[in-house]
């Protein structure tokens, strides 16, 4: 008896490093080099940076200020392109993507949370979050908007415009607008810098369970300890390198 197989389109692969398990590499950054231009000179921000994320799996990214954290987390997202290295992102290569093919990667695939919430002030909770779905061309973008952000405890505060909210419901709101399009990655940029102690917790408690949930891969950066500790990976850069990883 014959048997016949498609043919397999290995760019198109996700790769699965412990297939037992499901648990695949969603993300992985290879050797990222970036350099900027300055009044002083040329600066390497990123020297060889190598770091992946598996499915369902969090990731810190510490590291002291100029480090090189955030620039990391933009060239993940596809906002800046590394002078060199590559970027594997559910087995596509970002850094061989035009600008739009990769605004349309983002909207299906990738969930941004930032440290300042980056609400609209003219725009309601519910708008807010309804936005990427509508850019996506979304019919139900205000149900699924509204779904996102009962789920998060914001049911009440759906009308409600960004001011009229605490920092703690905005950034529920900004976390329930990443993921209201089932992203497979989010990236936060320290989720909890601008929010007290409690608050903190409350929606770093949040960002995990909905991770967990969604078996979403998480790469996040952060200068809080007790936040990086509670990722299943930790991982330090320092002068654009990574210096140190754990978990």
């Amino acid at each position: 008896m014959k048997t016949f197989s498609a043919p397999i389109d290995n760019r198109a692969m996700i790769q699965c490093v412990h297939p037992l398990r499901l648990r695949c590499v969603m993300l992985e950054l290879i050797d990222i080099r970036v350099r900027l231009q300055s009044k002083a000179g040329a600066v390497n921000i990123l020297r060889g940076t190598t770091v992946a994320a598996q499915a369902g799996q969090s990731v810190a990214v510490t590291g002291r200020s100029g480090s090189g954290k955030t620039t990391l987390l933009m060239v993940a997202a596809g906002l800046l392109r590394p002078d060199s290295g590559r970027v594997l992102a559910l087995g596509e290569d970002l850094t061989r993507k035009s600008e739009d093919e990769l605004a349309a990667f983002r909207r299906r695939r990738v969930g941004v949370v930032f440290q300042s919430f980056h609400l609209l002030p003219n725009m309601t909770a519910l708008e807010n979050a309804a936005l990427p779905l509508e850019f996506a061309g979304r019919a139900d973008a205000l149900d699924a908007a509204g779904a996102a952000l009962a789920r998060l405890g914001l049911g009440e505060r759906l009308h409600h415009y960004p001011g009229e909210l605490s920092g703690g419901e905005q950034q529920r709101a900004a976390i329930a607008r990443a993921f209201a399009a089932s992203p497979s990655i989010i990236l936060a940029d320290e989720p909890t810098g601008n929010l007290d102690s409690a608050t903190g917790a409350d929606v770093a408690d949040t960002l995990f369970s909905l991770c967990a949930e969604k078996n979403t891969c998480l790469l996040l950066v952060t200068h809080d300890a007790s936040l990086a500790a509670r990722c299943d990976r930790r991982v330090v850069l320092a002068d654009g390198l990574v210096v140190e990883a754990a978990g």
